[in-house]
């Protein structure tokens, strides 16, 4: 099992957001999502300029085993897309918590069910 990142928190839906720097947040999907996935071929992320609402749909990252929603884990606005990973899915398997960030957000509104590392290790841990 990998190590979730103590300096991010987690959403329910297994994504991730970094503390904010100048009011942006980064946002992935955490390495044990990607491992649920499998072999992520295809990205499909929100524009910059969208408008995103914690807890619903803002893309899609579709693998050989299936198609998963992406959810966003606050409200905002998205300022920067990763299109690294749009050209290169992968990157999402080999480093979820680096490389295969998916978008930035300015942050207006945090939900307060975020969780901290431990406890969504507890999560997935069931």
């Amino acid at each position: 099992m990998s190590i979730n990142p103590q300096e991010l928190r987690y959403s329910k839906e297994h994504e991730w957001i970094s503390a904010a720097e100048a009011g942006v947040s980064t946002v992935g999907i955490t390495s044990h999502a990607a491992d649920a996935l499998g072999d992520v071929v295809f990205v499909q992320l929100p524009e910059v300029g969208d408008s995103v609402t914690a807890g619903e749909s803002c893309g899609e990252l579709e693998s050989t085993k299936s198609v998963s929603d992406l959810y966003a884990p606050v409200n905002g606005e998205v300022t920067e897309v990763n299109e690294d990973v749009v050209s290169d899915p992968s990157l999402v398997n080999s480093a979820p918590f680096e490389g295969g960030w998916l978008f930035k957000v300015r942050v207006t509104e945090e939900p307060d069910d975020l969780l901290t590392a431990d406890e969504y290790t507890a999560f997935i841990s069931g």
